[in-house]
C-alpha cells in the first residue's frame, strides 16, 4: 500500500491483531488517544505491554479477556 501512497484503518479489539498488523497502533479510551505507537518500539510489543500501558494511562483494568487473548 505504500507505494500507492494508501492509508488503511484497522479498527479492533484483538491486541495480538493490533500488534500484528500494520505499522501504528493508536490505543483509546473513551474517545481519547492513550497510547501511539509505531516503528520499532511497537514491534517489540506484546499484549502485557498493552494491558499495562492501558492500566497506566485509563486508570482502568482491561476486563474482557476475550478480547485480550483472541487468536
Amino acid at each position: 500500500m505504500k507505494e500507492q501512497n494508501l492509508t488503511t484503518l484497522m479498527i479492533t479489539h484483538n491486541m495480538k491483531d493490533a500488534i500484528q498488523i500494520g505499522n501504528r497502533l493508536v490505543m483509546m479510551h473513551e474517545g481519547r488517544i492513550i497510547y501511539d505507537v509505531s516503528g520499532e518500539e511497537k514491534k517489540k510489543l506484546e499484549v502485557e505491554d498493552l494491558l499495562k500501558k492501558f492500566e497506566e494511562a485509563s486508570g482502568e483494568e482491561f476486563s474482557n479477556d476475550r478480547m485480550i487473548l483472541a487468536k
